[in-house]
């Protein structure tokens, strides 16, 4: 008898278990700044420390048209939701349809940069929301004048006061827009359910083959696109062309070994924030595996690493695979982040 029902116990503690288990399992909805497992403590300025009266501003902000000149575009006009954060053109479009000068990158995982600008000129996430604001092809507004704007809005003025005790101003503008960033978190997609989740069956043979290819040493992917938010944060020259329109790095630093280097992106939600590259050149996924298949055009500054990789169709189309697995549907479709 008391063997009957230790067995019944164990059997009623696993069954809990696997429920929970399934409650838990992603995707799911997150709470704010909830960190996904597998990604290391966020480094926040003391400042700038979360609140929800702070990411309610910031949120708003992003939202709203009244950042550029002409109120007629947003933060979120570059970066929209369903698309990771990212436009879905070559380059961005700013106020009066003109045209940019990079392809804008996806907002995921934004608090975790080391450095801001695709040539990493801006150090810190606050300081870079000022960049759009002053550019002549996104927003072309100043930031006094914008401060101005805000603080004759009764309702900006009374969420300023409630989320940094003061009147917006530039300080007020720049952290709270950080704040909101920081909260966008992507680290549910059925990669990270396979890898810190344990479920094994979330990934095809297929897919698990391209995983397999992606960190081999005969793609090299991994050399660079690494670490939880598959990015080492460097700077690299992947050979897109033999002479860049765009000096990269080079127009920070004026060193002739920053010549057409940008930093690596994450690949993240990759599927969805195409094209791709710096300058948007390259339309899908298909074509920037074609690009490191060959090898890369010759340049100077190209890393030593790439090299013509000889794959066929077939392990063209599992890498395909593996980077789709890495799409977040529960980052693109939380409600917290849609306008």
């Amino acid at each position: 008898m008391q063997r009957l029902l230790i067995i019944a116990i164990s059997t009623w503690i696993m069954l809990v278990g696997c429920q929970k288990e399934e409650i838990s399992r992603p995707p799911y909805s997150p709470a704010l700044m909830e960190i996904p497992k597998g990604f290391p403590e966020m480094d926040v300025p003391a400042d700038n420390q979360f609140s929800i009266a702070r990411w309610a501003l910031g949120k708003k902000l992003f939202y709203d048209p009244i950042m550029s000149v002409d109120s007629s575009i947003s933060c979120a006009h570059c970066h929209q939701t369903d698309l990771a954060f990212s436009d879905g053109l070559a380059v961005s479009k700013g106020v009066e349809d003109r045209l940019g000068t990079r392809n804008a990158p996806s907002l995921a995982n934004v608090a975790y940069h080391p450095y801001f600008t695709r040539e990493g000129g801006v150090p810190t996430l606050e300081g870079q929301i000022l960049v759009p604001i002053q550019e002549h092809n996104e927003f072309d507004f100043n930031i006094v004048l914008l401060t101005e704007r805000l603080a004759s809005d009764s309702t900006y003025v009374k969420m300023a006061k409630a989320a940094y005790d003061r009147l917006p101003d530039p300080f007020v503008i720049t952290r709270s827009i950080a704040c909101f960033e920081r909260s966008l978190l992507s680290g549910y997609s059925r990669y990270d359910q396979y890898v810190q989740y344990g479920h094994t069956e979330v990934l095809s043979e297929q897919e698990l083959s391209g995983m397999a290819l992606f960190f081999s040493e005969k793609t090299n992917c991994s050399h660079c696109h690494n670490g939880f938010d598959f990015t080492n944060y460097a700077f690299e020259n992947n050979g897109l062309y033999e002479e860049y329109p765009d000096v990269g790095r080079f127009r920070l630093t004026g060193e002739e070994s920053d010549l057409a280097i940008f930093k690596v992106p994450s690949l993240r939600n990759v599927t969805l924030t195409a094209p791709y590259m710096h300058d948007g050149s390259l339309g899908d996924l298909a074509a920037v595996i074609d690009h490191y298949d060959q090898g890369g055009a010759n340049h100077p500054n190209k890393n030593a690493i790439l090299k013509p990789l000889n794959l066929t169709e077939s392990e063209k189309i599992d890498l395909i695979a593996f980077l789709e697995s890495l799409s977040d549907e529960t980052f693109v479709n939380n409600s917290l982040f849609k306008e």
